[in-house]
């Protein structure tokens, strides 16, 4: 049997999350004491076959980042790494990785983090799994549509009705990768095009009309790192699920943790308050502030200040600040 794939799209811009893309691609943002990307590739160890399989990262702006981030904090992987130079669209970027399409794989866009049993997924009947969440509101996702059976009938993007409220998380398995970059190759040859994009939804559709067996797999959480505010939310629901290490941190004298937190054991923290919902990179100083539901990147430092649901990014100085800051890498701010 072939060794699963998966493949990771991630090549945008983040221009959503400025200023802190401007430095570096959004998959190496912090949330709870590891990186988007990082929760991500420990969210694919829980996958049969895991431990064989060979991971494709599809990257752009400042991909080199990402290459020198794997190779160091997962020398193990067996990676590759293509370069999608032209933002057309998601099934263009799969399509820059036709090499590695081939056999069980699987295919997640963007930086998406899911809570989910993946067990059985070398035991799968079916053609293609399409992960999703019941959302209230569908019109503002791509959502599926199933029939009585239970099989996807078609990916509406952004649909203009509240009938079918499956939203797609934007991850995917199929059992053939060899049958979803043939249909990539129809898409793109026909021009099949929606909002100036090649969107996956529409290969998607392709490989329907041709009998694709597709089901839906429902997750049990959904955590999305594309605005400050979701990223911040990931950072909570991470930090609930197991990645405080408050009663480590804790043990500074002159220190006041409210969990839950996560603190590198290389920060300097002196007369402050931290938490809940506070992650610390390494070597960050934090003297005399408070600081809740904030995200600190490496070697950040915040004196005589009172944070709230902030996001600092490496090096940053932050001084005599009371409220909400939102600053990137290097960046000096200081209060009045």
């Amino acid at each position: 049997m072939e060794p699963l794939k998966i493949i990771i799209a991630m090549a945008g811009f983040g221009t959503r999350m400025r200023p802190h893309t401007w430095s570096r691609p959004k998959p190496l943002i912090s949330a709870a004491g590891d990186t988007v990307l990082g929760h991500m590739l420990q969210m694919t160890r829980n996958m049969p076959g895991s431990e064989n399989a060979e991971l494709v990262f599809i990257v752009g702006y400042l991909g080199d980042q990402v290459q020198k981030y794997v190779k160091t904090e997962y020398p193990q992987v067996k990676a590759h790494y293509v370069e999608q130079r032209e933002l057309l669209g998601q099934s263009h970027a799969l399509a820059q990785a036709r090499e590695y399409l081939h056999g069980p794989t699987i295919v997640i866009l963007g930086d998406t983090i899911i809570e989910t049993d993946f067990s059985r997924l070398d035991k799968e009947e079916a053609d293609a799994l399409a992960w999703v969440k019941p959302v209230e509101d569908p019109r503002r996702f791509g959502v599926a549509a199933v029939d009585a059976r239970g099989w996807v009938t078609g990916l509406i993007e952004k649909p203009s009705d509240m009938k079918n409220n499956l939203a797609v998380v934007g991850i995917y398995y199929f059992k053939r990768g060899e049958d979803l970059l043939a249909a990539i190759d129809e898409q793109m040859n026909k021009g099949v095009i929606t909002k100036k994009e090649f969107y996956l939804a529409d290969a998607i559709d392709i490989m329907l009309r041709k009998g694709l067996k597709m089901r839906t797999v429902v997750v049990d959480e959904w955590l999305d790192a594309g605005l400050p505010e979701t990223v911040l939310e990931t950072n909570r629901r991470l930090l609930d699920k197991g990645n405080d290490n408050s009663a480590v941190a804790g043990r500074r004298s002159g220190v006041t943790i409210r969990p839950p937190v996560h603190i590198h054991p290389s920060a300097t923290v002196e007369d402050s308050t931290l938490g809940p919902y506070v992650s610390v990179g390494r070597n960050c100083v934090i003297r005399n502030s408070t600081i809740e539901d904030a995200i600190l990147e490496a070697e950040v430092t915040v004196e005589d200040s009172e944070l709230l649901g902030s996001l600092l990014g490496e090096r940053s100085q932050v001084r005599g600040m009371k409220g909400k800051v939102n600053v990137g890498d290097d960046s000096q701010v200081r209060g009045a």
